[in-house]
């Protein structure tokens, strides 16, 4: 199976229309094209999870005008996108068709295929202490990495061929609850990944 963007080239820089931070602030946090193909006989629905494996495991740094956060820094997963039951004849979502801006407080109820359901992301606990901004946010929220952290982030669009048409996740399912999901139920995986800095020195 292979997975294509026309939003951003593999390896490449995700253009900031694709991102929910800029360096003037909010950016165009539209969903990137995806499309797939070469899908494996039997599958019956997909699951699709944006992952940043870059993020920093100490909060105290980010945002920070007087410290960068360190190459070395340990990092951690952050959740950017995760749906699931996307039917097995779909073969394409459009850019912009499952998020178009950014929502305070989460999206509710974000497009997407018809069937298609989509769990929380990683924004939900981020912003967890912030009136303005806490929720639950559901569907695609796109790369805002800190401006001070001096590593590039990278940014992984995975698509799963699935042998089963639903996966028995419900409410505000997360990444690692598909991940329990699916297990024994991946027919095949194809990933892409971008790159994202706000960092004006890298």
């Amino acid at each position: 199976m292979k997975l294509d963007s026309q939003s951003f080239s593999n390896g490449q820089p995700i253009p900031a229309e694709f991102a929910a931070g800029q360096p003037s602030g909010v950016a165009g946090n539209r969903n990137p094209q995806l499309s797939w193909h070469d899908v494996p006989e039997g599958t019956r629905s997909f699951a699709l999870l944006c992952v940043d494996p870059d993020a920093p495991t100490v909060a105290e740094l980010v945002g920070r005008d007087d410290v960068g956060i360190p190459l070395d820094q340990p990092r951690a997963d952050f959740v950017h996108w995760v749906m699931v039951d996307i039917p097995a004849d779909v073969r394409e979502i459009a850019a912009g068709s499952c998020s178009d801006g950014f929502t305070a407080h989460g999206k509710q109820q974000p497009a997407g295929p018809a069937g298609a359901r989509q769990g929380i992301n990683d924004y939900t606990g981020w912003f967890a202490g912030d009136l303005d901004m806490a929720g639950t946010y559901f569907g695609y929220d796109g790369p805002y990495p800190p401006f001070n952290d001096e590593r590039p982030h990278r940014y992984f669009f995975r698509m799963f061929a699935l042998d089963v048409a639903s996966l028995p996740v419900e409410g505000a399912f997360t990444a690692a609850d598909v991940f329990s999901a699916m297990q024994g139920h991946v027919l095949a995986e194809a990933a892409l990944h971008g790159t994202y800095t706000l960092n004006p020195h890298l």
